[in-house]
């Protein structure tokens, strides 16, 4: 049984339901070492040249990933692609997420790069760039930000005049921070037409007269990615360069956002993995005292913490964009082309998109964190790999809208989801207010498997609509003024998605493999969920604090405690046995 986007709050998913990484196919791994043998052959050994920007170095680059098929896994094949779905999509944004850079390239280039022109475009811009995209021959690059229009896309000030002949529209305007902008030969280029109050978007050429660009941007990390500001003058576009209809636009960029901040808690994991391996590799090599500073228990508290949350991560993950791939196949079988159908499946999920976007850029930040910590001095140098690891983590909380922004979206999406009567928000919400004005119900759960896990969930979900329904009752139409609230209902329910999915992968996990062979996974959802049960208590009472009263709040306050208890647990000894198997393994072995 499918589940539908936001459903995770109200209905229970059984875990045969889900897909966990432990289940790729033989051609699926054979695609992933694909694109890990080109990250260790081709970027890996030329980090430092990436980073310098040696001229032709990244085009050159991502020619031969095109030559070996990793930018078409997703494209029909009718233009020269795959076809493959969303899931293996995914594992390639994954693995090729360790390559820095390059990462950046190559996910801007067959991401938000390609699929405007691939979903919105008609046959006969599909049939002249999609092919030439596929294989790298021509660059993509996608034109969006603004100076003054960030977050606020739809603001942007860049104006399309049609001529008097009809023929052509005259583009003016600026963006900044395109990546690939450098050395792309396509842009997708948003600009209102006249005076629409929406934005169009425009396939323009590099070589159409009216087009500049700015120097190359001095950036933090991503060194090697190029960023650049592109600048037109009366920039001539065809009118048959008009993608999709006018005032599209923005509709265009919602979307591929969605996309592309899945796409970019997948990056993010194979940065995760990438950054473990650097260091448990160093935590072994490196002794202090007379021994590996691995055999600490301070070091490996750091390790294990490191390992669960990307554990969690990466099943967070493919749930979801196991859901987002049911959806598009059930929208095609009700007739439904793929292009469209795959845009609605992936809007379907959009709250979920950005809980992982969420979720992927700040698990991402803390490893690379620890994994300098880790290094100790040699982290800070520049010598040491962490340096770079770090400083290119730090993007990806900004990159696809801010993890304040997307943090907003996630209460928002919900919501609305539950004003037009997509989503049954109100209807558990009361019961849970019932719930509370009851007796609290002392039962202990048995000893059977994940019995007590599974109950924490249930009643973190239960925090969730329960201070989200109070808040959405008592604030109204304000609510969405109300940022410090939005942000810690969301985090709320970015705890919540996070804990059922890593319960729900190693619940599938135990009945694949016996619950004797997955001891240290058990503790990763154990060790998951005993800390976050405090941090949504936290969040709870942070909001409930900030507009309850009196006996109301004293209740809600009741409630939140309740719903967030969690029996005795011993988390040194979980994290002990889960870094011991990576300290033996030498690598993430999860």
């Amino acid at each position: 049984m499918s589940i539908k986007g936001g459903e995770f709050l109200i209905k229970e998913t059984e875990a045969k339901n889900i897909f966990i990484p432990e289940e790729w196919d033989e051609e699926q791994l054979m695609i992933a070492q694909t694109c890990n043998d080109f990250l260790e052959q081709e970027v890996f050994p030329n980090l430092e040249r990436i980073d310098s920007m040696e001229e032709g170095l990244m085009p050159s680059l991502l020619d031969k990933a095109g030559e070996l098929g990793m930018l078409s896994v997703s494209i029909p094949e009718e233009y020269g692609g795959m076809a493959k779905d969303f899931v293996t999509g995914m594992l390639v944004t994954e693995v090729t997420g360790a390559g820095h850079s390059f990462a950046v390239a190559f996910s801007a280039h067959s991401g938000i790069g390609t699929l405007p022109i691939l979903y919105y475009g008609n046959k006969a811009q599909k049939d002249k760039y999609i092919p030439k995209l596929a294989t790298a021959e021509w660059k993509a690059s996608y034109c969006l930000t603004e100076p003054s229009s960030g977050s606020d896309a739809n603001s942007g000030k860049t104006k399309a005049t049609l001529t008097e002949d009809g023929k052509h529209y005259l583009i003016n305007g600026q963006k900044m921070w395109i990546t690939n902008g450098g050395f792309a030969d396509v842009y997708t280029v948003f600009a209102k037409i006249g005076d629409d109050e929406n934005l169009s978007a425009f396939i323009v050429e590099r070589g159409y007269e009216g087009i500049s660009f700015g120097a190359e941007e001095k950036k933090m990390g991503i060194k090697g990615s190029s960023t650049v500001q592109v600048f037109f003058e009366n920039c001539k576009v065809p009118v048959e360069n008009l993608l999709s209809e006018p005032g599209k636009g923005f509709k265009i960029a919602l979307n591929i956002l969605n996309i592309g901040r899945i796409k970019l808690a997948g990056a993010c994991l194979g940065g995760c993995k990438k950054g473990i391996d650097i260091s448990v590799n160093y935590a072994n090599e490196r002794s202090q005292f007379g021994r590996s500073i691995s055999k600490y228990g301070a070091i490996r508290h750091k390790i294990a913490e490191q390992a669960i949350q990307t554990f969690v991560l990466e099943s967070a993950l493919y749930r979801c964009t196991r859901d987002m791939g049911n959806a598009i196949k059930a929208l095609e079988a009700d007739g439904m082309d793929h292009a469209s159908a795959l845009l609605k499946g992936v809007e379907q999920f959009a709250a979920e998109a950005a809980i992982l976007k969420v979720l992927g850029s700040e698990v991402t930040d803390y490893v690379m964190d620890e994994g300098v910590q880790i290094y100790g001095g040699m982290g800070y140098s520049a010598e040491a790999p962490m340096d770079r690891a770090y400083r290119d983590a730090r993007i990806n909380r900004i990159f696809e809208g801010t993890n304040e922004i997307n943090r907003m979206l996630i209460v928002d999406m919900l919501l609305k989801k539950a004003m037009k009567g997509e989503l049954d928000l109100m209807g558990p919400a009361m019961k849970v207010a019932d719930e509370l004005m009851s007796i609290p119900d002392f039962s202990e759960p048995g000893d059977a498997l994940f019995e007590k896990e599974k109950k924490y969930v249930q009643n973190f979900k239960k925090s969730v609509l329960m201070v989200a329904g109070s808040a959405a009752q008592k604030l109204m139409m304000t609510l969405s003024k109300e940022q410090e609230i939005l942000m810690n209902v969301a985090d709320m329910a970015i705890w919540t998605y996070a804990a059922e999915s890593v319960l729900l992968r190693v619940e599938k996990l135990a009945t694949l493999k016996g619950e004797e062979n997955v001891q240290e996974q058990i503790a990763m959802v154990q060790t998951y969920i005993y800390d976050v049960a405090d941090k949504i208590n936290k969040a709870g009472k942070d909001a409930l604090n900030s507009f309850a009263e009196g006996d109301e709040l004293r209740m809600q306050l009741m409630g939140i405690k309740r719903f967030t208890k969690v029996q005795a647990f011993n988390p040194k000894m979980a994290r002990q046995m889960i870094a011991s198997i990576m300290i033996d393994a030498n690598k993430y072995c999860y």
